[in-house]
């Protein structure tokens, strides 16, 4: 029985061993490992270039919308056109009245499912240069600093992180001066 106690105590002074062997380089790690956050929206709302792409998506988006307002509008009356002269129309007539105006209601759907597809195509147009210039500037922020990694702020991975290691502002203030014009 005294030689069970011992080889678990054998044991036990070996895992602790272990462990501490295993925690050395772990905490090494820990201190070479630096991070960085960046709001990709925050900047890409931000930047001087995102301004005007967000400026100009709303003014095609505004358009479209007018466009749409105007088409519900038209289709509305005809409906309610229809109502009142349902009553004195023949069978024919009302049947030929009711696919003319589902015809429309189609059509409209359709030019909304393709105004909307144009306006996220006119979306991705706009920004993916200026977020493939901010992953650059990102990427140069980082090996400056000798970062490991750099994380999105806004993607809800990151729960916390210090203000020190936000480099939103210094991405916005940098894309902005190699941006100019």
């Amino acid at each position: 029985m005294h030689r069970k106690i011992s080889h678990v105590t054998f044991r036990q002074i070996l895992s602790l061993a272990a462990a501490a062997v295993l925690a050395v380089p772990a905490a090494s790690f820990a201190e070479e490992l630096k991070l960085g956050t960046v709001d990709m929206q925050k900047a890409l709302q931000t930047v001087d270039a995102g301004k005007k792409a967000k400026s100009q998506l709303e003014k095609d988006f505004n358009n479209k919308k007018k466009e749409l307002q105007s088409e519900e509008a038209a289709i509305k009356k005809m409906g309610e056109e229809f109502k009142k002269q349902s009553l004195v129309l023949s069978d024919e007539a009302r049947a030929k009245k009711q696919g003319e105006i589902q015809e429309r209601i189609m059509k409209f759907q359709e030019l909304t499912a393709r105004s909307q597809t144009e306006i996220q195509q006119k979306e991705a147009e706009l920004t993916q240069p200026i977020i493939g210039k901010l992953r650059d500037i990102i990427a140069d922020l980082a090996k400056k600093k000798s970062l490991s990694v750099v994380l999105e702020k806004n993607e809800n991975t990151v729960l916390f992180s210090q203000e020190k290691d936000d480099l939103t502002e210094e991405v916005i203030t940098t894309f902005n001066k190699q941006n100019k014009g």
